[in-house]
């Protein structure tokens, strides 16, 4: 690994990050006409920094989701959420997904893949539900290197109206989390969307974070190409390329549903 690449990432001015998003979320409030805004808490980083962004400036129009399926969520990381709602005093509701996911069940095949994408489209449903009954704008709590990858469900966890940490990789969420004053044992939590039983993000995508964030840092914000990435950072070949591929076979969710070309006359 290149130290000097990761310490390139990490060096931010998070003081300044936090209040051109806090200035963001006040102002699309404004512009939108909003009584508030209303996200998930999972118990992990991402949600965490949402969460304690949110209580410096927007904590009485704040609300916050919890949305466990206690079938296969860990109960350690509602717990945790709900320590995070002790810290921040954000307005909270908890609701079990798992009679919900189960109904569903009732009328489709099995399929524990799309079962554990449909748990994050419950939740964002759940989202949008409370954001339209209350006036809410919702926000998505994705990072720039689970957005690059396509690491999120597509119409479930990659559904907002905002999206305050997209330009924000994972190893400066870490960051900023430091910053905000977020607890160290949620910054040092291995990363989960938990859509099934001990789901964990790194092993999934088969790289650490140090590797994803330092690979899409210099192939997507550098332009170098995948030979001086490698031979820059000394990471094996096949990490980057599958980083990379993960990026091009993702291109698909982060652009608006597609239509074919219209005729000319």
């Amino acid at each position: 690994m290149n130290q000097y690449i990761i310490n390139e990432i990490k060096d931010q001015n998070y003081k300044a990050i936090t209040e051109t998003i806090e200035n963001f979320l006040i102002g699309q409030i404004e512009k939108n006409h909003a009584n508030g805004i209303i996200l998930g808490l999972s118990g992990g980083i991402d949600s965490a920094v949402l969460a304690y962004i949110c209580k410096r400036k927007l904590k009485e129009k704040t609300l916050a989701m919890i949305m466990p399926d206690t079938q296969i969520t860990p109960s350690m990381e509602t717990e945790d959420a709900m320590k995070m709602i002790s810290l921040t005093g954000l307005e909270y509701k908890l609701i079990d997904i798992k009679p919900i996911v189960n109904e569903y069940l009732h009328y489709v095949e099995p399929n524990e893949w799309a079962k554990g994408n449909l748990r994050a489209r419950i939740r964002t449903n759940i989202l949008y539900y409370y954001a339209n009954a209350k006036k809410y704008l919702v926000l998505g709590s994705s990072d720039k290197s689970e957005y690059l990858m396509g690491y999120f469900t597509k119409y479930g966890d990659g559904a907002s109206d905002l999206v305050p940490i997209m330009s924000l990789y994972k190893l400066q969420v870490r960051e900023i989390a430091k910053f905000l004053g977020v607890p160290q044992y949620i910054i040092e939590k291995k990363s989960s969307p938990h859509l099934w039983k001990e789901h964990e993000a790194e092993k999934e995508l088969g790289a650490t974070y140090e590797e994803i964030d330092s690979i899409l840092y210099c192939i997507i914000d550098k332009k170098y190409s995948i030979e001086k990435t490698v031979e820059l950072l000394e990471i094996d070949k096949l990490i980057v390329e599958k980083v990379y591929q993960m990026h091009i076979s993702s291109a698909h969710k982060r652009e608006i549903a597609q239509k074919p070309p219209e005729e000319k006359e």
